[in-house]
């Protein structure tokens, strides 16, 4: 294959669509050009962005829930219940955007497709209220410093977040033999306090084993109890512990004796005995096979070559989790590189590759709220803790790609005679632009209409 060939694969693949001479910058050593990208610390959001902190956000909840109890007793709490809302709407618009900005504009866009990819791994959903505030504090904190380091402590940043403790329920989980457990009466057990095992069973299937990683039932309510007691600080009155709106281990919440994962028994340490398993969970064999068929599948090829997985999996292994030595694995697994177009892009691939393509501002409040929510890809909103999917039959039906089309004729009509397509489709497709589309660009009845043909290109809508 042509090293052009190869530039096209690099920016679209790897990367999140090609800028303006992004392609002529890659095409004379398209793997060098990703590699280096994989230099340095993970990129920061934009310093511009007013972005709060999660335990910041956490804190400010607090006093607005108790304003709203205030207010209900002097029977006023629905303005208290809808300035909640709106708050936490507003947050979301603008970590959404930040975030577009960042794609959009990224000069290492590997390395924001990496950001993205483990955030879906790590999915929470703002369809949960509380989540709506803190998703993209989420990411900020605990994905992106830890994407160009090692899995073990991207598992842990993830796992003690507030915003996956809130996702998944972890912060209220109680031991049955739990002290707290023991002092409450027998209603107030079954009412308020019970073992939640919501955490617990997403790490094991979702996070790191996999669905097939061997664990049973058992095994799941085990690694429940070891992880009573990962919680958030604050609370009122006897409540109060540890640093508001950050992760804090309640000992009264957390189930007492040792317990077996895996055929392994952890001896009881209060908050080390999880950390322990956490720690085995993330060097454990089957994660690594499991983490390597996801990365293989997002960068390769719908059903992976069994020899990649295998490749990518052997470095994380001889790495112990090293995250920059598997990515290299995948960018020199030849595979990657042997069919231009393999992967069918999401909506927000799409939208990607349109705006950078294009050159596009990320202007307004919600110009990318808008295009995730139009085509079906909601950021932070997958609708379950596996994500959202990563094969082209999940994307390519035919009302999605009406959708595409309706929003391509949209950007053609807003940006008119201000780009030239003809010019643009080979510097955003590069050799894998066909004599087919080119043709029918330098054929459209205005300019309007020549976008529209761009972004509607099955060449664009491939990566």
């Amino acid at each position: 294959m042509s090293t052009a060939a190869e530039a096209a694969i690099a920016t679209n693949r790897f990367g999140l669509g090609a800028r303006p001479g992004e392609l002529a910058r890659a095409a004379p050593d398209p793997r060098g050009w990703l590699l280096a990208q994989l230099r340095g610390g993970a990129p920061a959001i934009a310093e511009g962005a007013s972005l709060e902190r999660s335990d910041t956000i956490l804190n400010r909840a607090t006093a607005l829930r108790e304003a709203k109890r205030d207010a209900s007793r002097a029977g006023g709490a629905q303005g208290a219940v809808q300035r909640i809302g709106a708050w936490y709407r507003s947050l979301y618009v603008a970590e959404v955007q930040a975030r577009f900005g960042a794609a959009v504009a990224s000069e290492r866009p590997f390395v924001e497709r990496l950001v993205h990819f483990w955030a879906n791994h790590f999915a929470v959903s703002v369809d949960k209220a509380v989540v709506l505030g803190v998703a993209g504090a989420f990411e900020r904190e605990a994905i992106r410093p830890h994407v160009l380091g090692r899995f073990e402590d991207l598992l842990f940043a993830v796992e003690r977040h507030p915003a996956m403790l809130l996702y998944l329920d972890n912060f209220q989980s109680v031991g049955p033999d739990s002290p707290l457990a023991r002092r409450a009466s027998a209603a107030r057990r079954r009412r308020d306090l019970g073992l939640n095992e919501n955490l617990a069973r997403e790490i094991l299937e979702l996070h790191t084993l996999g669905v097939n990683g061997g664990y049973t039932q058992a095994d799941v309510t085990s690694f429940a109890h070891m992880i009573t007691g990962w919680s958030i600080g604050g609370g009122r009155g006897r409540l109060a512990e540890g640093e508001s709106g950050q992760f804090h281990f309640r000992a009264n919440l957390h189930e007492p004796g040792a317990q077996l994962l895996l055929g392994r028994r952890y001896a009881q340490s209060g908050c080390g005995q999880g950390a322990a398993a956490l720690r085995d969970l993330a060097r454990h064999p089957a994660t690594a096979d499991h983490l390597a068929g996801k990365l293989a599948r997002h960068f390769i090829a719908d059903d992976p070559p069994a020899a990649a997985v295998a490749r990518v999996a052997d470095a994380f292994r001889r790495h112990g989790g090293e995250l920059v030595p598997v990515y290299r694995a995948l960018v020199e697994s030849p595979e990657a590189w042997a069919t231009p177009l393999a992967k069918y892009k999401t909506p927000a691939d799409y939208v990607h590759s349109a705006y950078r393509g294009l050159d596009l501002p990320v202007d307004g409040k919600r110009s990318g709220l808008t295009a995730y929510e139009l085509l079906g890809e909601r950021t932070w909103s997958p609708g379950s803790p596996a994500g959202w999917p990563d094969r082209a039959a999940d994307w390519d039906g035919a009302s999605a790609l009406l959708k595409r089309i309706e929003w391509a004729d949209a950007v053609g009509e807003r940006l008119g005679d201000r780009r030239d397509a003809q010019r643009l489709a080979p510097a955003m497709l590069g050799a894998v632009l066909t004599g087919k589309t080119s043709e029918a660009i330098a054929r459209a009845a205005s300019g309007a209409q020549a976008i529209t043909l761009l972004l509607t290109a099955p060449e664009l809508m491939r990566r």
